[in-house]
């Protein structure tokens, strides 16, 4: 993940509503990450903040890779 510098520069903060709007989910599935650490944030006074890049990247780690009709022949699986 990026620093917190590099959070403020990298695109525009949003708000843990909006961040549930991009993603589709709700707002308190955002504030359980935000409490678990798994997505950086920014503190912004009292306020907390996720930058566009932060949740890209967020979104990006979670991508699974579809099985192709090669992998399922060898038996080698995708998801363990």
């Amino acid at each position: 993940m990026t620093s917190g510098a590099e959070a403020m520069t990298s695109g525009r903060l949003l708000t843990v509503e909006a961040a549930a709007e991009h993603m589709s989910t709700s707002v308190r599935f955002i504030r359980r990450l935000i409490a678990e650490r798994r997505i950086e944030f920014v503190k912004v006074g009292r306020h907390v903040r996720i930058s566009e890049s932060a949740l890209a990247e967020f979104i990006e780690a979670g991508r699974v890779e579809p099985l192709t009709a090669a992998r399922i022949r060898r038996g080698t699986r995708g998801v363990a």
